[in-house]
């Protein structure tokens, strides 16, 4: 589902109906409004005075409001605009809540976690068409990111940016190399993996230039990356062996990873992430409806 979509048509909709209240059918009601009065006023000079003076005020009150009431079709959509467009323009261009519906980056993210995302950190996007109009930054190693799947739009994804563009990166024997740098390593205990109830070996993976975090392996999967897809484009860059893969980030592009290694379909299966299909940079979980204390930073 295009929440984007949905919310764009909705504001286009209460807009249309709130501008046409403003410009149109308010007029016309107060108009009315006018007319009736009048027309009141005018049978209460020739039956001299019916109505007492305060009932006369009463009856007058009623009958503008009457008027003046909008139609409930009119009261719901020119009332909710303001409303809708607030979240739109919040949606699109400042922070945006997504729910970790997987184990890809675990001990990173978990699922069930709420996160905030925020929409301007690598530059102003036009809604819907994802198109950047404003340069802000650019992603850097060791960012999670948030992304539309290049495989299936629709679908958004959230990973790790290991390699920028121009960056060779190679992912050997379950160990990351950039440029030639090899990413420095240091043994945790094992993690507990609660939805597979599996524990994988954790380790703190240092980037070469980036941030250090936790990464998961399992020790049972080999390191050759099987069921790589053979067409994404700039397959080319790629070279596959049974150590695992080596690629060149070709420009305007991002070579993702999960931090859960062994149990992510990322740029070692499909490939790179272009620019274009960027949405922004996750940055704190808000909510965990089964763990309050996860709230808060994350890196």
């Amino acid at each position: 589902m295009n929440f984007a979509l949905i919310l764009f048509v909705l504001v286009v909709i209460t807009g249309v109906a709130w501008v046409a209240d403003k410009l149109v059918f308010e007029r016309q009601r107060r108009s009315s409004a006018r007319l009736a009065l009048a027309e009141f006023d005018s049978q209460q000079g020739r039956l001299q005075g019916s109505f007492g003076a305060a009932d006369a005020e009463a009856t007058r009150k009623r009958l503008a409001e009457e008027k003046l009431r909008q139609p409930w079709w009119l009261e719901y959509s020119a009332s909710f605009f303001p409303v809708i467009l607030a979240v739109f323009v919040l949606r699109s261009f400042v922070v945006e809540p997504f729910k970790i519906p997987s184990g890809s980056m675990i001990p990173t993210l978990l699922i069930g976690d709420f996160i905030l995302v925020n929409k301007y950190e690598y530059g102003i996007r036009l809604p819907v068409v994802n198109k950047k109009i404003m340069d802000m930054g650019e992603p850097q190693r060791g960012d999670v990111m948030v992304f539309r799947y290049p495989k299936d739009p629709s679908l958004d994804y959230i990973k790790r940016v290991i390699g920028v563009p121009g960056d060779v990166v190679q992912y050997a024997n379950k160990r990351l190399t950039i440029n030639g740098k090899p990413a420095e390593y240091t043994t945790l205990p094992d993690f507990l993996d609660e939805e597979r109830l599996a524990y994988s070996r954790h380790f703190r993976e240092k980037l070469p230039g980036g941030v250090d975090h936790g990464i998961l392996n399992d020790a049972d999967r080999p390191a050759f990356i099987a069921g790589a897809d053979p067409d994404f484009p700039y397959r080319d860059n790629c070279t596959y062996n049974q150590q695992g893969v080596t690629c060149k980030v070709p420009a305007g592009h991002y070579f993702v990873m999960g931090d859960n290694r062994d149990n992510s379909l990322d740029s070692r299966y499909w490939g790179f992430v272009p620019d274009q299909n960027i949405v922004g940079k996750a940055f704190v979980i808000w909510m965990n409806l089964g763990n309050f204390g996860r709230v808060g930073s994350f890196k």
